[in-house]
C-alpha cells in the first residue's frame, strides 16, 4: 500500500530542523554575505590607497628630502596592491585571499613609506611623524573586516617594525621612547581587542540571524504541512472536501471567464458497507485507500483533480472538451475500478468484486447558471447509475426525464402534493385462482401535476426516493388504505408497496402502529409489498424493522420475486406470506422455455412454503395456465384494472367475505 500524502505531512509536522555542528556553523559564517565581503573589501582597500596617496602631502612638507621616495613607495605599494586585488577578483579567488591580500598592503604600505622616511635628515619632523603609523594598526583591526587572527598578525608586524625603528632611528631619549612605545603598544591592544569584541559580535549576530531563519524556514515548512493537512484527506492522501470545493471555484472561474468547461464526476463504491461490515473497518480503510490510488492513476494523463468528497464517495473534476469525452472518462473510472478485482463476497447482485457507480455532469450554458449546480447534476446522475444497478456510468442529460430539470419540478411538487391534494390511490383487485373470489387489493399512487398532467409512477416514485420523500408519502398511503377501505370492511386485505428507504428509517414500524391504533384497523388486514431489488440491502436495521411490523401482524410480501439477485437470501432470512412473480415470467411462457422457468420458480417458493401470487395475467389462457399450476392467487388486467376506492366500493361483492387471505388479527 502506497503512503499517503496524509502521512508525508505528520512526518513533516514531526519533522526538526537540522542543528549544524560548531565547525559547520563556522564554515557557513565565513560563507555568509560573501558578496556583501567581497565587494566591502574592495572597496575598503580603494579608499584606503586614495588616503595613503594623500599623505604625500604630509611628506613633503614634514621629510622633504625623502618625499620622492616615500611618495614613490607609495605610489608602487599602491598600484601593485589594487592590481593584485582586481585580478583575484577577476579569478573569483576566495575572499580569504582578498584579506590576506589587504593585509599586506597594509604592512607594505607600511614599511614601504618607513624604510625610505627613515633616512630622511628631518630627524626631528621624523620623530613626531612616526606617530602616524599607528593609523596602519587601527586600519588591520578596524577599517577591515579581518579574521581575528589575521588582524593580530598585520597589526603584530606593525608593531614590530616600529620597535626596530624607535630602536634604530628614534633620539635616544627615554622618555621620548616610553612615551611612543607605550603609545603603540596600547594602540595594538586597544584595537586588537576592539577588533575581538566585534567578531565575537559579528558571530553572535550572524548565530542569531541564522536562528531565527531556522526558525522562520520551520514555522513556514509547518504551516505548509498545516495547509496540506487541513486540505487532505487523512485515510487517503487525496483532497478533502475543503480542497476540492475550492479546486471546483477555480474551475468553474475559469469556464465563466475564458470558456474552460470540465466535468464534475462523482464515484461511489458499491455496497460499501456490507464490505465494511463483513471484512472490518480495517479492511474497509484499505479498499478505499486502494480505490482512490487506483482513481489517482486513473486521471493522470488527463488534466484533472481528485478529491474524497465523504465515505465511499470519490470526486473528479476534468477539463474536457466535449459531454462525449466526459462519458468516456466516467466509463473508463468504472472500468479501472473493476480491473482491481477486490473481492466482495457480500454482495447480493451476482457481482463479487468491489465496483463502482459513476455520474457525470459537464458544463453547459444556462441562465442563472450556479456552482452548485454542476454538483447537483452528478448526484443526479450518479442516482441513476445505482437505480440502473450500480457498476456502471451515467451523465447527467437534461433530456432524459429521470434526470433532468423536469424531475426536480417533481420533486418540488412531492412536497405539497399531500397538502394540495396531488397524490391519490388506486386499487387493483387480486383474486384468488381456487374460488375465483377477490381477497385482496393492492394500492397503487398515482400523482398530477397542478395542470392536471398525469407523471406515471416510474418517473415520481425514484425521485420520491432520491429526495426523500418517499417516506412522508409512505405514511400517507398507509393512512389513507385504512380510512378508505380497512375501516369500513370494504376489503379483507390491502397490499401497500414499502420503499427500502421506509424499511431503514428510524420508527417506521412505530409509526405504522400509530396509524393502526389512530383507525382502529388490525395489523393482519395490511399487507407490504417488499421489491426484490438491487436498493434492499440486508442488514439489521432493515431485519428488525420487518420483525417489528410482523409482530404488529402485518403481512410481508415480496414483490417481483425474479428480477433481481436477493431472492434466496430473503426467503431464507425472512418468513414472507406471499411471494409475487414478476410478470415478465408469465409472458415468457409463449416458449417451452420460458414456461419451463415459471413451473421451477413456482416449484421453488411452494417449497419453501410461501403462498404464490402471479402478476400480469392478462387473458383467459393465461389464467387458464395458473389454474393448471395450482397458483394461490393472481393479479392483473383480466382480474380487474386499478380504479379510485369509490370506484371499487361500488363494483366491488363485499358481502361475501372469504378468510383465504385473512389471519386471525
Amino acid at each position: 500500500m502506497k503512503q499517503t500524502l496524509a502521512d508525508v505531512v505528520e512526518i513533516d509536522l514531526h519533522k526538526q530542523p537540522h542543528r549544524p555542528l560548531p565547525a559547520e556553523l563556522r564554515s557557513l559564517y565565513r560563507q555568509e554575505g560573501e558578496t556583501a565581503r567581497r565587494e566591502a573589501t574592495r572597496k575598503g582597500l580603494w579608499i584606503a590607497v586614495a588616503v595613503y596617496l594623500l599623505f604625500s602631502i604630509t611628506d613633503f612638507l614634514l621629510i622633504s628630502d625623502v618625499a620622492h621616495y616615500t611618495i614613490a613607495s607609495r605610489f608602487v605599494v599602491g598600484a601593485v596592491a589594487l592590481a593584485v586585488l582586481e585580478i583575484q577578483i577577476h579569478f573569483s579567488v576566495k575572499t580569504d585571499w582578498l584579506d590576506r591580500t589587504c593585509s599586506g598592503a597594509l604592512v607594505f604600505g607600511y614599511l614601504g613609506w618607513l624604510i625610505p622616511a627613515m633616512m630622511t635628515a628631518h630627524t626631528q619632523n621624523m620623530s613626531y611623524y612616526m606617530i602616524f603609523g599607528a593609523i596602519f594598526m587601527m586600519g588591520a583591526n578596524l577599517f577591515f573586516i579581518f579574521q581575528f587572527r589575521l588582524s593580530v598578525i598585520s597589526s603584530g608586524i606593525i608593531l614590530g617594525a616600529f620597535f626596530l625603528d624607535l630602536i634604530y632611528f628614534s633620539p635616544q631619549n627615554p622618555y621620548y621612547q616610553l612615551a611612543f612605545g607605550t603609545f603603540y603598544v596600547s594602540c595594538f591592544v586597544f584595537t586588537s581587542y576592539v577588533n575581538w569584541k566585534l567578531n565575537r559580535e559579528r558571530y553572535k549576530v550572524f548565530l542569531n540571524a541564522f536562528e531565527a531563519k531556522v526558525q522562520q524556514r520551520e514555522a513556514t515548512e509547518r504551516g505548509k504541512a498545516l495547509l496540506r493537512l487541513s486540505n487532505t484527506d487523512s485515510l487517503t492522501g487525496l483532497d478533502n472536501r475543503r480542497a476540492v470545493d475550492q479546486k471546483l471555484r477555480e474551475y468553474w472561474s475559469d469556464w465563466q471567464k475564458f470558456g474552460d468547461s470540465f466535468a464534475a464526476i462523482l464515484i461511489d463504491v458499491d455496497f460499501f458497507k456490507k464490505y465494511n461490515d463483513c471484512y472490518g473497518h480495517q479492511e474497509g480503510d484499505r479498499c478505499l485507500i486502494l480505490v482512490a490510488n487506483t482513481l489517482k492513476d486513473s486521471i493522470g494523463q488527463f488534466d484533472a483533480s481528485i478529491g474524497r468528497y465523504g465515505g465511499e464517495e470519490f470526486i473528479i473534476l476534468a477539463r474536457v472538451e466535449t459531454r462525449e469525452e466526459a462519458a468516456d472518462l466516467a466509463d473508463a473510472i468504472c472500468r479501472t475500478v473493476q480491473s482491481l478485482a477486490l473481492v466482495h463476497g457480500q454482495r447480493r447482485d451476482g457481482t463479487s468484486i468491489v465496483t463502482v457507480s459513476v455520474g457525470a455532469a459537464f458544463t453547459r450554458h444556462q441562465t442563472g447558471s450556479k456552482l452548485e449546480r454542476i454538483i447537483h447534476e452528478a448526484d443526479r446522475a450518479l442516482y441513476a447509475a445505482k437505480a440502473s444497478g450500480r457498476n456502471c456510468a451515467k451523465v447527467f442529460d437534461p433530456n432524459d426525464p429521470q434526470t433532468s430539470d423536469e424531475s426536480e419540478n417533481i420533486a418540488a411538487l412531492l412536497k405539497i402534493a399531500t397538502n394540495e391534494d396531488l397524490v391519490s390511490l388506486v386499487y387493483q383487485p387480486i383474486r384468488n385462482v381456487a374460488t375465483g373470489r377477490i381477497e385482496a387489493v393492492e394500492a397503487l399512487m398515482r400523482l398530477r401535476m397542478l395542470d392536471g398532467a398525469a407523471v406515471p409512477p416510474s418517473l415520481f416514485i425514484p425521485i420520491a426516493e432520491r429526495t426523500g420523500a418517499i417516506i412522508d408519502l409512505g405514511r400517507w398511503a398507509i393512512r389513507t388504505v385504512c380510512r378508505e377501505l380497512l375501516a369500513h370492511d370494504h376489503v379483507p386485505v390491502v397490499s401497500v408497496n414499502v420503499s427500502p428507504i421506509q424499511l431503514k428509517t428510524p420508527g417506521f414500524a412505530t409509526s405504522v402502529a400509530a396509524i393502526l391504533g389512530e383507525t382502529g384497523v388490525a395489523g393482519g388486514r395490511l399487507a407490504f409489498e417488499i421489491t426484490e431489488g438491487l436498493e434492499m440491502e440486508m442488514h439489521s436495521d432493515v431485519l428488525r424493522c420487518i420483525s417489528d411490523l410482523e409482530t404488529l401482524g402485518i403481512r410481508i410480501w415480496l414483490d417481483d420475486f425474479g428480477t433481481g439477485f436477493a431472492g434466496l437470501s430473503w426467503l431464507r432470512l425472512i418468513d414472507f406470506d406471499t411471494v409475487k412473480i414478476d410478470r415478465s415470467f408469465l409472458h415468457d411462457c409463449s416458449t417451452p422455455k420460458g414456461k419451463a422457468m415459471l413451473k421451477d420458480i413456482i416449484g421453488l417458493v411452494r417449497n419453501r412454503g410461501h403462498k404464490i401470487l402471479v402478476e400480469g395475467v392478462e387473458t383467459e389462457e393465461q389464467m387458464a395456465l395458473m389454474r393448471e399450476f395450482r397458483i394461490d392467487h393472481v393479479q392483473g388486467f383480466h382480474v380487474g384494472r386499478p380504479v379510485p376506492a369509490e370506484s371499487y366500493r361500488l363494483t366491488a361483492d363485499l358481502e361475501q367475505r372469504p378468510a383465504g387471505l385473512v389471519r386471525p388479527a
